[in-house]
């Protein structure tokens, strides 16, 4: 229980202060280089559009986001379908499991990016878990994301 409670502290701590982490690399995740419908902006402070994939737990990798489908991207929001990949860190986080929970991706909040303020980015993020959770977290975790 210390562990898992850990990992979600973990989780919110890394979300709340760095937030949403650096993107993985794919053919649909694109750098955004004009202006637009708002973007996620990862802690590379690389701002994409639908991306397929991205890191949530930036200094450590122990839960990310994958196989994002996006249905909405748009001015005031974005939701997707995917998974989040959570490390169980039992017996520690080297040597955890990582399990797969289906989740929707909600992003909204948007306002002007401090590094670029001709660009939008969402500045949250709402985790909704359909089927199973990571212990300790709620149904629905929402999240604020940096800028």
């Amino acid at each position: 229980m210390a562990v898992t409670l850990c990992a979600a502290a973990s989780l919110a701590a890394t979300l709340g202060a760095a937030s949403a982490a650096p993107t993985v690399s794919s053919a649909a995740a694109h750098e955004v280089k004009q202006q637009g419908n708002p973007v996620i902006v990862d802690c590379f402070w690389h701002p994409q559009e639908r991306p397929d994939a991205f890191i949530l737990a930036c200094g450590d990798g122990n839960s990310r986001l994958s196989s994002l489908h996006w249905s909405q991207w748009g001015a005031d929001s974005a939701v997707a379908k995917g998974f989040n990949l959570v490390n169980d860190c039992k017996p520690y986080c080297a040597a955890g499991k990582f399990h797969s929970y289906p989740v929707v991706v909600r992003l909204d909040r948007p306002q002007p990016w401090k590094k670029h303020p001709q660009l939008e980015h969402y500045t949250q993020m709402s985790l909704v878990y359909t089927s199973g959770r990571p212990d300790g977290f709620e149904q629905v975790m929402t999240y604020p994301l940096w800028n």
